[in-house]
């Protein structure tokens, strides 16, 4: 059929969205992977950052930017990058920042991932790896060698949550010029800011208490340097750790609710900490606003009297009353996760930290009755006596 004269072709892209005086609410959903530019010149202005601009979502998008700047602002930061996972925030900063012949130290209660990764893959491209003690900065130190470059800690492990020196370690790693990251994933910047304290980088697990609704996968990294941002940018782009549109609007939603969650979980989680400790079915609780943890001091300066949302406890038995203290738990998900609205339960041995050997576990302080509380939303009385149903279940 043939067009008349002043007829536009029918083309396959939309035309741009109309014009508005006003401006949504809520950040829209942008999940184009192409943004087009009008000249090359104009796209060489965006590449060399003399303009702002998008070009691949690989490179960067507007989902992920919202989402980098508001933990910025949280954690007194700038220029953070958005990541697939909280583990892609890790696998950065040892492999971006990391080449071979360099050594670097974690904490020997670093998550299970994150320990696989210090003995597994950082050995088999060259980088030396030592562990150790992050509650004595003494131990750190002993730990170096002329050759390190980064030390990795988290401010509370997981899951035994032991609290890391952060300012004994901060200021040895400021002396001897090595970079010290800190995952604060378990504390959050509600509790904590790393780079406040002398950490030259934050790591965090968006997917966790973060975004806060088990739907979101995705992790952050920033560096207090601008050059060492610039490096973990680029590893992320050519990696492909880039997290997608949704995912990025998704855990915006969640962020928004963030403090209010934070400050009902962790109200939650003093409470149960304390009734637990008294149980008799049970052999051990650690919990940061606990007088008995073996950091107590430390964590109440740090944490500015905070305790946060994690509760770990153990139980006699092995095996076999793990099981039963799973079953037991009705109406709490036993599941490898943590930081949703509704409380958690995790077994470090048949999850987490199973790639460790039983001795190894052991000697961590994560026996076979082991287990992790991330506590959520639910009432507290209501979740006490959910957990003295299933350590009932136990002695039965």
């Amino acid at each position: 059929m043939s067009r008349k004269p002043n007829q536009r072709p029918s083309l396959m892209r939309p035309d741009v969205p109309p014009a508005s005086l006003s401006t949504p609410v809520a950040t829209p959903l942008m999940p184009s992977v192409v943004y087009a530019s009008a000249t090359p010149d104009e796209l060489d202005l965006q590449y060399e950052g003399q303009e702002s601009g998008y070009t691949y979502s690989r490179e960067g998008h507007p989902n992920a930017d919202v989402v980098a700047a508001r933990i910025d602002r949280m954690e007194g930061a700038s220029g953070g990058v958005v990541t697939a996972s909280g583990m892609a925030a890790v696998s950065a900063v040892l492999m971006g920042l990391l080449a071979a012949g360099d050594h670097v130290v974690g904490g020997d209660q670093l998550y299970g991932r994150s320990l696989r990764m210090m003995g597994e893959d950082l050995p088999r491209l060259g980088i030396a790896t030592t562990l150790a003690d992050v509650t004595d900065a003494a131990a750190v130190e002993a730990a170096l060698r002329p050759e390190t470059r980064l030390v990795l800690i988290e401010v509370v492990s997981n899951p035994t949550l032991r609290v890391a020196d952060v300012k004994g370690i901060a200021a040895l790693c400021k002396a001897r010029g090595i970079l010290l990251a800190v995952d604060n994933t378990f504390t959050t910047p509600g509790l904590i800011q790393p780079l406040r304290l002398g950490a030259d980088i934050v790591i965090h697990s968006i997917t966790k208490l973060l975004a806060g609704h088990s739907d979101v996968m995705a992790g952050y990294v920033c560096a207090a340097d601008p050059a060492v941002n610039v490096r973990l940018r680029t590893f992320v782009v050519t990696t492909g750790m880039t997290p997608s549109p949704f995912d990025c609007w998704l855990a915006e939603r969640g962020m928004l609710s963030f403090e209010l969650r934070l400050d009902r979980a962790q109200r939650t989680a003093a409470q149960l900490a304390g009734h637990l400790s008294r149980h008799r079915g049970v052999a051990e609780v650690l919990y940061p606003g606990l007088e008995s943890h073996p950091q107590a001091a430390r964590a109440a300066d740090l944490l500015g009297g905070q305790g946060g949302n994690m509760v770990s406890f153990v139980i006699p038995g092995g095996r076999t009353a793990a099981n039963a203290l799973a079953r037991g738990a009705e109406g709490i998900a036993f599941a490898p996760t943590l930081g949703d609205v509704g409380t958690t339960l995790s077994h470090p041995a048949s999850s987490s930290h199973r790639a460790l050997t039983a001795e190894r576990r052991e000697a961590l302080g994560m026996p076979e009755g082991f287990f992790r509380v991330s506590v959520g939303l639910e009432d507290a009385d209501a979740l006490c006596a959910v957990f003295d149903a299933a350590l009932a279940e136990v002695d039965a």
